[in-house]
């Protein structure tokens, strides 16, 4: 009577579900998504944009800088000097040379300060600028 208890128990321990390569499989999934994900960048701030009708969608855009109603230029969710324009673009396009600017100027942001940022753009290599307007 005890061998057919001795096999009772041997193929409940054969029985286990091995989780492994299910873990696997979520893990490269996992992997997958992340590298193939676009994450949202923004600029920093909100700006009220000018109306345009013949404004476009950019599917691209990068590299966003932003112009305040006083004339306080943003990357990255940082205030940048007007010196460093350039030194931050370069940067951001050597992480992603495919990228193009896209300049979100307020309404009431001087064009001193948009073509100054247009200038540093195009110094700084990138020549697909653009500007963000209301459709």
């Amino acid at each position: 009577m005890r061998q057919p208890f001795a096999k009772i128990f041997e193929e409940d321990e054969d029985s286990e579900i091995n989780m492994t390569p299910m873990l696997d499989v979520v893990f490269i999934m996992l992997i997958f998504f992340i590298v193939t994900a676009s994450f949202v960048k923004e600029s920093g701030i909100e700006v009220n944009r000018p109306e345009a009708k013949t404004a476009q969608s950019k599917e691209k855009a990068n590299i966003l800088v932003a112009i305040s109603p006083m004339n306080e230029i943003w990357i990255d969710k940082r205030r940048i000097d007007p010196e460093r324009v350039q030194a931050n673009i370069e940067r951001l396009h050597a992480e992603n040379p495919q990228g193009s600017v896209v300049i979100q100027a307020d309404k009431k942001a001087t064009t001193e300060v948009l073509v100054k940022v247009m200038d540093a753009a195009r110094a700084a290599g990138v020549f697909d600028v653009s500007l963000a307007a209301e459709n």
